[in-house]
């Protein structure tokens, strides 16, 4: 009787750290294909931290935050004028701060060494496509309900300054 009280104590705690794990591995399924868990990728490699890769996903963040998009067009690993703009424009402290409350991120990169899968190669080429981009980089700015309110073609002098200005007077701030 001790003996069967003590295995079934023992297989319902085992029954219930089974549960928990698949429910955590379900929860990283579920946000994994839900954009809006998904949006802050941090960790995606080859993507810059507060960027993020999904088109659809950085739209639905846009509308529901109600802030604007900008979209990145990089080459991140051959261009030399996207990596100037990387350095001295998107990794300052100003820019990411400025980012972080006002912009929904969007890195859509044309690597020639950088692995990528399918499907996101599929998606940054057919907005490559989209938007005209003929060069890199380009940036875009959506409007939170995804129309295109500013673009610059090419490296943006001035530093986060100028950025942030020009991104402001596209949005009337």
């Amino acid at each position: 009787m001790k003996h069967s009280i003590l295995r079934y104590g023992l297989a319902a705690g085992l029954l219930s750290v089974l549960v928990a794990c698949s429910d955590m591995a379900t929860s990283k399924a579920d946000a994994a294909v839900d954009p809006t868990s998904t949006i802050f990728m941090a960790n995606q490699p080859g993507v810059p931290n507060g960027w993020v890769t999904d088109f659809k996903g950085a739209l639905e963040l846009a509308k529901k935050e109600n802030r604007p998009v900008l979209i990145d067009f990089t080459g991140s690993d051959w261009c030399g004028w996207c990596k100037k703009l990387d350095r001295e424009i998107f990794s300052k402290d100003a820019f990411k701060e400025y980012a972080k409350d006002n912009l929904v991120l969007l890195y859509l990169d044309f690597p020639s060494g950088k692995p990528q899968s399918d499907d996101l190669k599929a998606q940054n080429a057919q907005l490559q496509k989209e938007f005209g981009v003929r060069g890199f980089p380009t940036l875009v700015l959506l409007s939170p309900d995804g129309k295109k309110i500013w673009e610059n073609v090419g490296y943006l002098k001035g530093g986060p300054d100028a950025m942030i200005a020009a991104i402001n007077k596209a949005t009337g701030k």
